[in-house]
């Protein structure tokens, strides 16, 4: 059996990354990795300290790495991830001006094939764990993701479209990237 693909969708909140991660997941079949923030912040609540984001990215490599184990368990070839290692550096540096050494080394050391990055061009959907509602903010931070990408070698490409156009690019994507 082939070694398991995995695909990282990435981007600012609000950008359409879970629900993409759930289409292609059921187009392919296979398992997904949801965003681990989420539940840690549902249960620690919103008030996070530089530390709880070290906290979030432990839980979201453990999500990832059970999501590929159940995966290749059931002899699927590919998992899609929502978030990674990228977005928690971001996330660092954003808020907090730095970033743990731990979230720096596991992007070193963390290998992909390949990321969709989410554009800005869905309107945002209040959520009360989203914090950044204007559209200054997601342009700086999906640019900063951009860059992220742009600066290291795993293949990548940008996702847009309103609905079943977004979900249909993100497919074409997927394919794309899953065939290199």
């Amino acid at each position: 059996m082939p070694p398991l693909k995995k695909i990282v969708i990435i981007g600012p909140e609000s950008t359409g990354k879970s629900s993409l991660c759930a289409a292609l997941a059921a187009q392919y079949g296979t398992h997904w990795v949801p965003e681990f923030a989420r539940e840690y912040l549902t249960t620690y609540g919103t008030d996070y300290s530089f530390d709880d984001l070290l906290a979030m990215a432990r839980g979201q490599l453990a999500l990832e790495d059970r999501a590929c184990t159940a995966a290749l368990a059931a002899g699927k070839s590919q998992v899609f991830i929502d978030t990674d290692m990228y977005v928690m550096k971001v996330w660092c540096e954003f808020v907090f001006g730095r970033c743990h050494s731990w979230i720096l080394d596991q992007i070193a050391v963390r290998r992909y094939d390949g990321y969709l990055l989410c554009r800005t061009d869905l309107p945002w959907v209040r959520d009360d764990l989203r914090e950044y509602p204007d559209l200054a903010s997601r342009e700086k931070l999906f640019h900063l993701y951009r860059d992220c990408l742009v600066n290291q070698s795993t293949p990548w490409l940008e996702i847009g479209g309103q609905g079943e156009n977004r979900i249909a690019a993100g497919i074409a994507a997927a394919n794309r990237l899953l065939a290199e």
